[in-house]
């Protein structure tokens, strides 16, 4: 018994060194690019719900991210139809965010590199279907970037995938989805 007590008490001693750095909401933004066959683009953002990282002293130790999906907006064009695209990216082709209101990256492990730079591995949830992710978390001050792709397959998001469907032409979008990240404090 005596052990035990011991060894909760190490654990609870040593949680009470990880802080959280909340991070700020409004602030904080993701772009994401989506690129057809022809090299044509589209471009956007969306915005956290929540977004934390753990700190043990200054050493990372953690991170967990949502995104609200319904935040989803397309910037690269206006009128009628930026307001078409949205709607077809919240829809069941893509997104499908009437079920599937939120995304959520979590940290796994994180290898600490120079400068304060570290390589994340990580866990990203996109309509309740989880996918390991990598990537390179780098320092400005308080604040921190990323660049980070994902397949939107490994998701079941295949609307014009050329790995699900055929004789699309110039109608084929490239699975890569490209998120640039911007976290600050």
């Amino acid at each position: 018994m005596k052990n035990i007590l011991t060894l909760l008490t190490v654990l609870l001693l040593s949680q009470s060194l990880i802080s959280q750095m909340s991070l700020d909401l409004e602030k904080s933004k993701i772009k994401w690019t989506g690129k057809k066959i022809t090299n044509a683009s589209h471009w956007g953002s969306l915005s956290f719900s929540e977004a934390n990282l753990d700190f043990d002293g200054d050493d990372l130790v953690g991170g967990k991210f949502i995104v609200d999906m319904n935040s989803i907006s397309v910037d690269d064009i206006q009128g009628r139809g930026k307001q078409r695209l949205e709607g077809h990216l919240r829809n069941k082709d893509f997104f499908d965010v009437e079920n599937h209101k939120e995304a959520t990256l979590m940290f796994n492990e994180r290898v600490p590199l120079n400068n304060g730079v570290y390589e994340v591995t990580g866990t990203l949830t996109i309509k309740d279907i989880s996918n390991p992710i990598k990537f390179t978390l780098i320092p400005s001050g308080n604040n921190y970037s990323s660049s980070l792709t994902f397949d939107r397959t490994k998701f079941e998001i295949t609307y014009s995938s050329g790995n699900f469907f055929e004789n699309l032409g110039d109608r084929l979008i490239n699975d890569d989805v490209e998120l640039e990240v911007s976290l600050v404090q």
